[in-house]
């Protein structure tokens, strides 16, 4: 169930989907770790630090493994993290759970462009995270990738 900062979250990982660099084999991707109080945390986004980090990635880069706020955090990211990965050897999703992070809010699910099935959605809430998702912001994370064929 959306809480009532979530629109607001996941419009800042939306603007910060657009700082991305387009890329013709890439989602371009913001993301935004938020601890319980509403204070950012760390933000990310696709490709913001090397050609294949993902913004998941880059924002839980930003943290300590060890920060305590990661136990009640949320995470915002415009697409389902990723649950398959050739460029690293960790998927966003073994990211996410690897730092204990309760609550992940997307805008929408990957579609199968790249990978034929994204399995995070179901990843995360198989491990006993709330996964909540945003249909009604999906048309704005969907438009900053309007260099792919989607």
């Amino acid at each position: 169930m959306p809480a009532p900062d979530d629109h607001r979250w996941m419009n800042r990982a939306i603007d910060l989907a657009r700082r991305c660099p387009p890329a013709t084999g890439a989602y371009s991707v913001g993301a935004v770790l938020v601890d319980e109080d509403g204070a950012e945390i760390a933000f990310g986004f696709s490709r913001e630090v090397d050609d294949t980090v993902h913004a998941e990635e880059s924002a839980l880069a930003k943290v300590a493994p060890d920060d305590p706020r990661l136990a009640t955090a949320t995470i915002y990211s415009t697409l389902e993290p990723c649950s398959q990965r050739r460029s690293r050897p960790r998927t966003c999703t073994e990211l996410i759970l690897a730092a204990g992070i309760p609550r992940v809010v997307i805008a929408w699910r990957e579609p199968s462009l790249f990978v034929a099935d994204c399995q995070g959605y179901e990843q995360l809430t198989a491990a006993g995270v709330t996964v909540v998702e945003l249909p009604d912001l999906a048309e704005r994370a969907r438009a900053v990738n309007a260099h792919l064929s989607l």
